[in-house]
Formats: C-alpha cells, sequence, structure tokens
C-alpha cells in the first residue's frame, strides 16, 4: 500500500494534463456547438460542460471507471474485458469511439511502457484488441491502490479541466473566464462523485441527444481544430 504522499502524488500524475494521451485534442461536440452558434460565451459553455458532465460522465462513464477499478482489484480479468466492450458499445457516434479506443490503448501503452504494473495486469492491458479509457485508468488507479472516491473525483477534474481548456480556444474565452468557469463546476465534484458510487452497482445511462448530435455533425465540419 502506498503512503498518502504517494498515493496522491500517483492521483495529481493521473489526472494531469501532461498524461501523453491526447486528451487535449477531443471537444467531445462542443467544438460543433460553438461552429453552430450554441455556445458563444461564458454562460453557455458551462451550462454545456455542465450537462455533459452530469448526465454523460456521472451516469455512464463515472459507474463504468468504477466497475472496472473493482475488477482490476479483483484480478477479475474476464469482468474487465466484459465491461471493457460494453463501455465501448456505449460510444454513440465514430468520434466518440475512436476517442475512447485512442486514449485508451495511449495509455496502456504508456503503463505497459513505464514498468510499474504487475505482470498479469501488463498483460491484461495488452490483451483487447480495443481497449477503452476508463479501462486503463482503472487499471492505474487499481494497481496504484488508489482510494476510490479520490480517484473518482481525480477523473472528473481531469474531464472538466479538459473541457474548459477546449472552451477557451473555441469560443474563446479569457482564462480569467475559463478559471471562474472551472472553479464553479468543480464545486459540484464530491457529490457527482458520491453520485457516481452510488450508480456503480446500477445500469449505465447516457441519454444526451444534443451532444450525440453535435459529435455526428462534427464528423463533417468543414474547419476543425479538435477531433471530436
Amino acid at each position: 500500500m502506498p503512503t498518502p504522499s504517494l498515493a496522491l502524488s500517483r492521483l495529481l500524475h493521473l489526472a494531469s494534463p501532461a498524461l501523453p494521451v491526447g486528451a487535449f485534442s477531443y471537444s467531445q461536440g462542443l467544438e460543433w456547438a460553438v461552429e453552430c452558434g450554441q455556445v458563444s460565451n461564458a454562460e453557455q459553455a458551462a451550462h454545456w460542460i455542465g450537462d455533459v458532465l452530469r448526465l454523460v460522465i456521472v451516469r455512464c462513464e463515472g459507474p463504468a471507471l468504477v466497475q472496472l477499478m473493482r475488477a482490476w482489484r479483483a484480478g477479475d480479468h474476464a469482468s474487465v474485458l466484459a465491461l471493457n466492450a460494453r463501455f465501448i458499445a456505449t460510444r454513440e457516434t465514430a468520434e466518440l469511439r475512436a476517442e475512447t479506443v485512442q486514449m485508451g490503448y495511449s495509455l496502456a501503452r504508456l503503463l505497459r511502457d513505464i514498468g510499474d504494473m504487475p505482470d498479469a495486469v501488463r498483460d491484461a492491458l495488452a490483451g483487447p484488441r480495443e481497449m477503452a479509457f476508463p479501462t486503463a485508468w482503472a487499471a492505474a488507479a487499481a494497481c496504484w491502490h488508489l482510494d476510490e472516491a479520490d480517484a473518482i473525483n481525480a477523473y472528473l477534474w481531469a474531464w472538466l479541466e479538459n473541457q474548459t481548456m477546449a472552451a477557451i480556444k473555441l469560443v474563446p474565452l479569457g482564462q480569467t473566464a475559463g478559471q471562474k468557469m472551472l472553479l464553479t463546476l468543480s464545486e459540484e465534484l464530491p457529490t457527482l462523485a458520491a453520485e457516481v458510487q452510488a450508480r456503480a452497482e446500477g445500469e449505465w445511462e447516457n441519454f444526451a441527444p444534443a451532444q450525440t448530435i453535435a459529435c455526428g455533425l462534427h464528423e463533417t465540419q468543414y474547419t476543425r481544430l479538435f477531433r471530436s
């Protein structure tokens, strides 16, 4: 078991925007929302990002992450594979599917290469033909013995920070406006993390048709900064 200070370092490592998985290159439909005028200021950006956080990340991606962490901790690699396939199947557009698979591949490869994973986990990370990002992230959180609630908070924070940085570039927002938005939305994270844990044993749901439409239309958007 890691010391509290080492566990914190590992947690910050996983949540860092410097983690080389390519998260900075995706907007998850936000770019199209800006292009069509649905999002044009800080208030609208906060509304859009907050809705995706509450309706998709907390209700689908978060519970999937928790179930994956528990499966990794139990050494239940058959369940890991099943949950991984199930999560990939929830991705509703080509871009969202490509995003989680690309980031999952990048993180899994990084975890294998840094040499800090047990051999059984390294082998399991190399197993699936396609690995979702939450699957690889959960492997690291489980192997590093991170507290479940802390890990959920870190995952939500990393997603929220990435979306905020996308909004700063796209809307565009000034750095101060972006940080104010991040500060306000992050106040919900402890409550949302608790909701994720409460939903972990139930069904996943990600009913957010506006985001799905935005991601689908983004595939043919004429000019793009982001890959989703």
